[in-house]
């Protein structure tokens, strides 16, 4: 590299480049490119005595140091030396696009900012980072993420007590700061909220004491445990909008529309789309979201629709067949809801809605091979009663008549009239394979009304990823408080996940992302230098559409923290 002077646009004028030359494998001739601009002389030498000579000197540092990383690196080992015990010499440098993403959204602006009106000594951004870096590489309890907080190269001047009184702080601000981040993604990386995705999940604590937050329910993974109930909506695209806390024990579809309500007010959507399944198809949600002028696809069972619902959908009249797997039917239909009134009764009111049936033997065939995994078990059931609870039985149990249980104890009451449920599967049976979808939008055709309902896998495999990925639950800590703050940071934590899935095109799974950067790891060999020793093609991936290098085997940790640094830029 050398510094070179140009004539740029005004002859009059020198125009200084850093540049450096190169061999054209085309030509074979020898020519030059600009490694960087530096302005006009005349105008650097209002900042610089003798801009010339100045970087000329910056120039010799850079040759220097290319010079540096060419030269063989030379590292000696004594092969009687033996480890302390306690040594730990392996850093994560996998956190870095997490890092990218973190710091591109601005959460420590934000943090640091709402961080000045306190008298909190301790960096809240700092913690946070750890807790939201720790859940996506390494995810366990507050306690365990702080004794290894030394594995990602950032400060850790905190101590566990203020990580565990941070929660505190963040749970003040968590919704303020679910809105930063949501207008950050508006104006970064573009927001498509033409669908919007709402589903319900809940998660269990590894304590078996309840209160009025963490109560017995409906749980997801039918354990005994106490609850908490989370509702989220997603964009389009997948990426996390906002998300509610509520009790356990609350019913899936009341949470809709206080969480609806929300997002609306707060994050500025414009009309939207709600998708979600049977568990919000309730009169209330469908009118109050008509009557916020917005639309919904919300699917309904099949099994528990009414008569003239049922002979419609087993009548072969109208449906179109794709192929030999897939059929379905539409129609406009005069829908009967029931809607609750400010006196506490309901009133039914008809709407028109586009009701859309379809058929897949796919799904026939997985209703059919889990219906018969219950029956078989509802078979050992009734042969070995005793052997069984409330807890699990669960999944047979609808298959059993007569079946009940102690409610102190949750063992089954009377095991003498117990039998099959021969009239319920038959019903069952004919209904395999069928769902039925009600819509508001009209104008769109059968087929896209199921493209969109499809689309709520993304926020089903949201729920999977929090609960196995980033593990979610059991949640440790249970203060109502540290609750709320533990969920902000796993709801942080997938929205960086699925903006980089978002940003690297979809091409590898969050699953396959988070296991490789996971692996990215280095290992200090000798004073200053880190060797890593792990690199695939979902890294390579990842490295493009970051801009991060994780190919280099050896580096400095002058080079490292060089390379964090710039993610924060």
């Amino acid at each position: 590299m050398y510094l070179k002077k140009i004539n740029k646009k005004n002859p009059d004028r020198v125009y200084l480049i850093i540049a450096e030359s190169f061999r054209d494998k085309d030509t074979k001739k020898t020519k030059s490119r600009t490694i960087q601009s530096l302005g006009y002389l005349d105008e650097l030498e209002k900042d610089f005595d003798d801009p010339i000579a100045y970087f000329k000197g910056v120039v010799e540092e850079m040759n220097n140091e290319v010079q540096l990383k060419k030269a063989p690196i030379k590292i000696l080992f004594d092969s009687q030396e033996q480890l302390p015990i306690g040594t730990n010499n392996r850093k994560n440098f996998g956190y870095a696009p997490f890092s990218s993403i973190y710091h591109t959204l601005e959460i420590d602006k934000f943090l640091t900012s709402r961080q000045r009106s306190t008298k909190i000594e301790a960096s809240m951004n700092n913690i946070m980072k750890l807790l939201v870096f720790s859940r996506l590489l390494s995810p366990s309890s507050k306690k365990k993420a702080f004794e290894d907080r030394e594995q990602f190269f950032e400060k850790t001047n905190y101590s566990l007590d203020d990580v565990y009184r941070s929660l505190s702080f963040f749970n003040d601000r968590g919704n303020e700061l679910q809105k930063w981040i949501n207008d950050r993604i508006k104006s970064i990386y573009g927001r498509d909220t033409s669908l919007v995705y709402y589903d319900v999940t809940n998660y269990y604590f590894e304590s078996d004491k309840e209160d009025d937050f963490r109560a017995k329910g409906v749980s997801k993974e039918h354990r005994p445990n106490p609850i908490v109930q989370m509702g989220l909506f997603m964009d389009t695209n997948g990426i996390p909008i906002t998300y509610d806390l509520y009790p356990g024990n609350t019913n899936d579809c009341l949470t809709y529309r206080p969480t609806f309500s929300r997002m609306k007010k707060e994050f500025d959507l414009g009309k939207v789309i709600v998708v979600s399944d049977k568990g919000m198809s309730t009169g209330d949600n469908i009118q109050y979201t008509l009557s916020a002028k917005d639309g919904f696809v919300f699917s309904q069972t099949a099994r528990g629709a009414n008569r003239e619902l049922k002979e419609y959908i087993r009548s072969d009249d109208g449906y179109v067949w794709y192929g030999d797997d897939y059929k379905y039917k539409e129609r406009l239909y005069p829908a009967e809801i029931w809607v609750s009134m400010t006196s506490g009764k309901k009133k039914k009111k008809t709407i028109d809605v586009k009701q859309v049936v379809f058929y897949s033997e796919k799904y026939a065939k997985k209703a059919k091979m889990e219906r018969d995994k219950a029956i078989e078990k509802a078979k050992t059931l009734i042969k070995s009663p005793s052997s069984y609870n409330r807890s699990t039985s669960y999944g047979a149990a609808g298959y059993v008549k007569n079946l009940s249980f102690v409610k102190e104890t949750g063992e089954i009451a009377d095991s003498s009239a117990l039998m099959l449920d021969k009239e319920k599967i038959r019903e069952q049976e004919a209904f395999d394979g069928y769902y039925v979808l009600i819509t508001s939008e009209y104008e769109k055709t059968a087929s896209e009304i199921i493209d969109i309902y499809r689309g709520l896998w993304k926020i089903e495999d949201s729920f999977k990823v929090t609960k196995s990925d980033l593990e979610t639950r059991p949640v440790y800590v249970s203060r109502e408080d540290h609750i709320k703050a533990h969920f902000l940071t796993c709801f942080i934590a997938l929205v960086l996940v699925r903006i980089l899935e978002h940003i690297t095109h979809g091409k590898h799974s969050i699953t396959k992302m988070v296991e490789s950067l996971r692996s990215c790891t280095c290992t200090n060999v000798d004073q200053n230098y880190y060797l890593f020793d792990y690199y695939d093609e979902v890294l390579a991936d990842i490295g493009k559409a970051t801009n991060i290098d994780f190919s280099t085997k050896i580096r400095t940790l002058q080079q490292i923290k060089k390379n964090i640094s710039e993610t924060k830029n």
